[in-house]
C-alpha cells in the first residue's frame, strides 16, 4: 500500500459535502478541512484572490484515479486543485489503517 496525502482546494460552503462523499465512497481515509485559506493564483491571464477551504486528504496512490473522477462530479471548479504527495514514512499502525480504509480500485 503506497498512502498519498492529496491537496484539494474548494468554496468554504463545499468542503464537508466533498470530504463526506469521499469518505462514504471509500475512496479516502480521512479528510481534514483547514475551513479558511486565501489562495492567489494567476487564471485566464488575471491574477486572483479567493478565500478556500483545503482539504487535506488521506488515501492511497491506487485511488488517485477514481479520487479525481469523483471529483470531476462533485468539484464546483471547472478546473479544481489534486496533488498527491508521496507519503514516505510515519506510523505503521496509521498507514496500515489508511490501506483498510480505502477501497480497492473496481476492476
Amino acid at each position: 500500500m503506497d498512502a498519498v496525502v492529496c491537496l484539494v482546494t474548494t468554496p468554504p460552503d463545499q468542503a464537508r459535502p466533498i470530504a463526506e462523499a469521499l469518505v462514504a465512497r471509500e475512496l479516502v481515509a480521512c479528510v481534514n478541512i483547514l475551513s479558511h485559506v486565501e489562495s492567489v493564483y494567476r487564471w485566464k491571464g488575471a491574477v486572483e484572490h479567493d478565500d478556500e477551504a483545503l482539504l487535506v486528504i488521506k488515501t492511497t496512490r491506487a485511488a488517485i484515479p477514481a479520487l479525481d473522477a469523483a471529483l470531476r462530479e462533485l468539484h464546483p471548479y471547472e478546473t479544481f486543485e489534486l496533488v498527491a504527495i508521496d507519503v514516505t514514512g510515519g506510523s505503521a499502525d496509521y498507514l496500515a489503517w489508511i490501506g483498510a480504509s480505502v477501497a480497492p480500485p473496481a476492476g
